[in-house]
């Protein structure tokens, strides 16, 4: 799960990585943002999830995935679009524009 937090007066957007932690014992998110290097999430006893918290700049994008257990590559059901990566998997895509409902 994604979720996004949009500040009227800046240009970057908070965003809240989570991942379900049934049977996951660790996880970490690998990301463009990080130069694909892997940063701990934390686990969250009370919602038994893993998440990370980062702020990205606003009006862009970034490829991700998880590693779980430090073998399992998973990708993020919502995320925003997925592209094929040089493994023969997908990655996810976070988009950071805000989208205007008419």
């Amino acid at each position: 799960m994604i979720n996004k937090r949009f500040f009227k007066t800046k240009d970057e957007v908070e965003v809240t990585f989570e991942l379900d932690g049934k049977d996951v014992q660790s996880a970490v998110l690998m990301a463009e943002f990080h130069n694909w290097e892997p940063v701990p999430m934390k686990k969250v006893a009370k919602t038994k999830s893993f998440k990370y918290k980062t702020r990205l700049p606003k009006n862009a994008e970034f490829q991700f995935r998880y590693l779980v257990n430090d073998t399992v590559w998973v990708n993020d059901a919502e995320a925003d679009q997925y592209v094929p990566n040089d493994f023969g998997a997908d990655n996810c895509i976070v988009k950071t524009n805000e989208v205007c409902e008419a």
